[in-house]
């Protein structure tokens, strides 16, 4: 046990009595502080009034969380949120006693289509190309990932497999056993991957939807392959030869592959 890592942090950062502030929560505030300064560089370099962009962070904060709640409350642990319907909206738990928890359970696959969405709305709303809009958050989406997976590393939570690999955490508010820090593989894969992005949008040499396209492809075949080394997080997986987050991952995948190639095609 000496050889690995021990991983016990205060997943609250401040404790009020009343309110919790977590690390989740401030790492989750963090990756949308970034992306915002990111994107507005890409508005400014556009010529396009920067102005608009307290209204787009309000529309993909409300569509992230909205995406990530449903999907993972449809598709993780609907079991239990079928019969706890108002708690899918409401971040309370109302059984065994009333309690304010926050929205603990969001699916990034949820995330990101919840994000699509609103982009596609916000570009009709304010007249702009709908490509670039999506291409300038997906810039800014694996440095947000990145944010959230060390949210979930604080939180000790979504947690690798057990494993006697010499970086193996052990988690001591789950259990004494080594496991693969999934949550900083997944973290390092989308740092790698935005500054890869970066880079390729600073050169402006491709067309639009090849960034897109790219992140979709990038973030989604590090998330199908990290979950091999990832315990399930519901039980029904525990027969799946792949897991839900692999299935999920599999159309995101596709869909960026066609995005890359009709770009590389200038027919976007």
């Amino acid at each position: 046990m000496l050889n690995y890592i021990i991983w016990n942090p205060d997943g609250t950062l401040l404790d009020l009595g009343f309110y919790q502030l977590r690390w989740y929560s401030v790492l989750f505030g963090l990756g949308f502080v970034l992306g915002y300064q990111f994107v507005k560089w890409r508005f400014k370099r556009a010529e396009i009034d920067t102005k608009l962009l307290d209204n787009l962070a309000v529309y993909l904060v409300v569509a992230t969380i909205i995406g990530a709640r449903l999907v993972h409350c449809l598709f993780y642990d609907w079991d239990y949120f079928s019969n706890h319907l108002l708690e899918i909206f409401l971040p309370f738990r109302f059984s065994p006693h009333f309690e304010f928890i926050g929205f603990q359970g969001l699916a990034s696959h949820g995330g990101g289509l919840g994000v699509i969405i609103a982009l596609i709305i916000f570009a009709r709303k304010y007249n702009l190309k709908k490509l670039w809009l999506i291409d300038t958050i997906a810039l800014v989406t694996p440095l947000a990932g990145a944010c959230i997976r060390l949210g979930n590393l604080m939180n000790s939570e979504i947690l690798g497999n057990p494993t006697d690999v010499s970086w193996a955490f052990i988690f001591e508010q789950v259990d004494l056993q080594p496991r693969h820090p999934a949550q900083l593989y997944e973290a390092i894969c989308y740092l790698i991957l935005f500054v890869i992005l970066f880079i390729i949008d600073r050169s402006q040499k491709v067309k639009e939807g090849f960034i897109f396209g790219l992140m979709l492809v990038g973030i989604f075949i590090a998330r199908f392959l990290i979950e091999f080394v990832k315990a399930d997080q519901s039980d029904f997986e525990a027969d799946m030869v792949l897991n839900m987050g692999q299935w999920l991952s599999i159309p995101f995948i596709l869909v960026g592959i066609i995005f890359i190639i009709l770009s590389m095609k200038k027919k976007l």
